[in-house]
């Protein structure tokens, strides 16, 4: 686990498990607070990856946030997990395996549920459907905007037409063409906005390891679609709790202004933008969006 950027501590913070969900066995990383509580229980976050991530993408934040228990799963299809046994790897199914693993695993309202990016779709489509299921929820890099619109419907259009390619290519060449080292970098180079140039190799270094841990290319496309197809300020008045939000000035996929104007919508908002990072945060800046959210946390206690 030690490496550059992130502890050791996450080792031995770090449990390991696996829970069968809707039939479908999910991988869940629990990691324990490092230090115990002044008084009562440490709080708990539920976490849920972006799109083409797993697991691994959101150590640095776990990392900055000794105090807290932080549960995260690899979404199905991603990571150690198991595609659904049921269902399409959409919103809808994305949602009813996260409501499904919270009552396995005991979650209770009082769990803070977290997503990034493609998380941030998921996560809030889920409690507007299932309000009072979860109590507080943070955004990190939020899709506020439908992505087939505006200045970023050209990138969307193409990257569409990209995963439909390789899913109708022959296996070996589809596989090749969505694993592509080639085009891993790029898109790495292209959302890194830090000019560090070990935290620089460390980004693309994680996505070379597992960006291209996903299961099969039929469900990454279902799960590219919802991607594009959907976006967390789709239904705000269901959204009737307390919201964090954590954004990037830079960010070329949740652009700023979308982020903006979705919080302002929401009854109960905060908003942190943090300066001279993309859509990377939880790679390139931990610490402030850590810094943030234990605020927020915070607040609940008080």
């Amino acid at each position: 686990m030690a490496q550059p950027f992130l502890s050791s501590q996450l080792e031995e913070r770090e449990r390991r498990s696996t829970v069968d969900v809707l039939g479908a066995e999910t991988a869940v990383f629990t990691y324990e607070p490092a230090r115990p509580p002044a008084a009562g229980e440490p709080p708990t976050i539920l976490a849920v990856h972006g799109f083409r991530g797993t697991h691994h993408g959101l150590l640095r934040v776990v990392d900055a946030l000794p105090g807290v228990r932080v549960v995260m799963p690899d979404l199905p299809g991603f990571g150690a997990s198991d595609v659904l046994a049921e269902g399409r790897h959409d919103i809808a199914g994305y949602g009813a395996w996260l409501g499904a693993l919270a009552d396995a695993l005991g979650l209770g309202p009082e769990t803070v549920l977290l997503g990034h990016s493609f998380g941030s779709i998921v996560t809030s489509h889920f409690l507007a459907a299932h309000p009072g299921r979860f109590t507080r929820l943070v955004l990190v890099n939020p899709i506020s905007a439908p992505a087939l619109e505006g200045p970023q419907a050209i990138m969307s259009r193409l990257a569409e037409l990209y995963y439909w390619a390789a899913a109708r290519l022959p296996e070996r060449a589809g596989a090749a063409l969505l694993r592509s080292p080639a085009i891993v970098r790029v898109m790495s180079e292209t959302m890194a906005k830090t000019r560090e140039p070990d935290l620089r190799r460390f980004v693309h270094a994680q996505h070379e390891e597992h960006f291209s841990e996903f299961a099969s290319r039929s469900m990454l496309l279902e799960a590219f679609k919802a991607s594009i197809s959907h976006h967390a300020a789709e239904a705000p008045d269901g959204l009737a709790l307390p919201v964090l939000l954590i954004a990037g000035d830079r960010d070329e996929v949740a652009h700023l202004p979308d982020v903006r104007r979705f919080a302002s919508l929401l009854p109960d908002a905060r908003l942190t933008v943090i300066p001279g990072v993309g859509h990377l945060i939880h790679y390139e800046t931990p610490q402030p969006a850590a810094a943030a959210i234990t605020a927020f946390l915070e607040e609940a206690a008080a």
